[in-house]
């Protein structure tokens, strides 16, 4: 499969569809790496949907690490309750916000290595906030990465680690950070996990290998 003609696809194919929630915080909050980091923590295990909602309650309490840190904890559970695992990822918040301060004092570090070591962020969160946050080209590697990617056949791999070090070598790295975005609209609307819609996908004739579908639509 040609990858630019697939990219190109992809780009008109996706117009009108949803975007993903950290376009959407973006577009009503601006590119700022820790509201982005916040809404990607609050974001695992819960539906866009819903969690949109929970930061824009949160975002409209905090903008930065001192404030979250100043918002009780009680308010900060109840705040998140939506999203599920609320203790939890209110911990998490506090304690990504807590290192922030006395290690980066109070940023976002725009460095891969350094984000990675802030405990509670992992691989996928730590691409997401480079590319949209600081534009630092990173392939973030979610579900719907990781499964059509291998469905397309455009790779083959078992665990999301090898399928980021497969699609680096052969997407060229100005497409890394807009490979997510457009593979996630794409898995939410027609490629799905279980009965994709295959007899109206335009990938089909690009090239597709259907890996691993048995029932489609």
């Amino acid at each position: 499969m040609n990858i630019l003609t697939m990219f190109a696809t992809l780009r008109r194919q996706v117009h009108g569809f949803q975007v993903p929630l950290i376009n959407l915080i973006m577009q009503e909050f601006g590119h700022d790496p820790y509201l982005i980091l916040v809404a990607c923590l609050l974001s695992l295990r819960a539906r866009d949907v819903m969690t949109i909602h929970v930061c824009r309650e949160l975002f409209t309490q905090v903008k930065t690490p001192t404030q979250l840190l100043f918002l009780p904890v009680e308010e900060l559970e109840r705040i998140v309750y939506r999203t599920g695992y609320y203790k939890v990822k209110a911990r998490v918040l506090r304690e990504v916000s807590l290192e922030l301060l006395n290690r980066f004092d109070g940023k976002v570090p725009e460095t891969y290595e350094s984000i990675i070591s802030i405990k509670g962020v992992g691989p996928k969160t730590a691409n997401l906030v480079l590319g949209l946050g600081f534009n630092v080209p990173g392939i973030c590697v979610d579900t719907h990465v990781h499964r059509i990617s291998n469905r397309l056949g455009l790779i083959k791999t078992k665990t999301v680690e090898q399928t980021e070090t497969a699609l680096k070598a052969i997407l060229p790295q100005d497409l890394w950070i807009e490979y997510n975005k457009l593979l996630v609209m794409w898995g939410q609307n027609v490629c799905a996990p279980i009965s994709p819609r295959c007899s109206s996908c335009p990938l089909q004739e690009l090239g597709c290998k259907r890996v691993g579908v048995k029932k489609s639509r």
